[in-house]
């Protein structure tokens, strides 16, 4: 009875992994969804546990240079990849609309899985924030939703680029690297101390920029429901889309598929707890309105 169980979950699971565009394989951390499974319970297991235990009869650690240096390294890599985004299919040939994944090895399709990918990865640097966090005794800021949004995105996203690096998916992961191009800049100067803290009068903006996010990430997914001829989804184990939708393809665009959309937006090692999108949801201080997503 066990090796019966077994040997179906090592099918199931089997069959989920022969399904990935075989493209992102060789890329770090996407042979297989072990190695940043376990990035991740590492994380989990630092940040709720052994971290806090470790700084309990310790004083907070003074990490000014190192916060300017970390996010003002991640401000350079957003701009890099809403650059690359951009130049890969958003700016290059897209059509805003219902864009298929292109699964072809022309440099256009190479360039956007590329920077698909580096997105996933800039998720495993930001878990930096939290560890932040753990060593400035930054306790309050440590929440359910902190943690949440650090480690389940990642995973999801894992998921969604392995099976569609591209296309109509990818919206969501360029509009949340520009948030961050302007949130790790807050934060740069943030810790820069108080000679710069009087350059930070936008920061009253922050809330509005993140709504703003939040509802050109929801009509952009939206428009999906109402599109009787987008077959984003369409794609299914490597068959391409249907004669009748190949007019939709473009640029060397072939099969359609469907990412997890889900963008991230978190805190790192401030004393700013900031509001979170993720898979179509905003939250606002603890707050949260739903939106809806299609998963891979």
């Amino acid at each position: 009875m066990l090796e019966t169980v077994k040997d179906r979950v090592l099918e199931v699971y089997d069959s989920l992994l022969a399904g990935r565009d075989p493209r992102m394989k060789d890329y770090l951390l996407m042979e297989s969804p072990v190695s940043m499974t376990a990035i991740l319970l590492a994380y989990l297991f630092f940040s709720l546990y052994a971290g806090p235990r470790f700084m309990a009869n310790r004083k907070p650690f003074q990490l000014k240079e190192a916060m300017i240096v970390y996010n003002l390294s991640l401000v350079g890599l957003s701009v890099y990849i809403v650059y690359e985004f951009l130049m890969s299919g958003w700016a290059t040939g897209y059509t805003w609309r219902c864009d298929p994944c292109d699964y072809s090895n022309s440099p256009q399709g190479l360039r956007m899985a590329r920077v698909a990918w580096l997105f996933l990865f800039s998720k495993f640097i930001e878990l930096m924030d939290t560890v932040f966090f753990v060593l400035r005794k930054k306790h309050s800021q440590i929440t359910f939703l902190h943690i949440f949004h650090h480690s389940f995105m990642p995973w999801t996203w894992w998921w969604g680029v392995s099976y569609a690096p591209g296309g109509m998916g990818s919206f969501h992961a360029m509009i949340n690297s520009c948030v961050h191009v302007i949130m790790y800049f807050y934060y740069s100067l943030s810790a820069a101390g108080p000679r710069f803290q009087k350059f930070l009068w936008w920061k009253k903006y922050m809330t509005a920029i993140q709504l703003i996010q939040f509802v050109l990430v929801s009509l952009h997914v939206t428009q999906w429901y109402f599109m009787e001829s987008c077959d984003y989804q369409a794609y299914v184990r490597g068959k391409r889309l249907p004669k009748n939708t190949q007019q939709l393809t473009q640029n060397g665009t072939a099969s359609g598929s469907t990412v997890a959309n889900g963008s991230s937006l978190v805190s790192n090692g401030h004393g700013v707890h900031e509001n979170g999108l993720s898979n179509g949801k905003h939250h606002e201080n603890g707050n949260t309105l739903n939106g809806k997503m299609k998963k891979a």
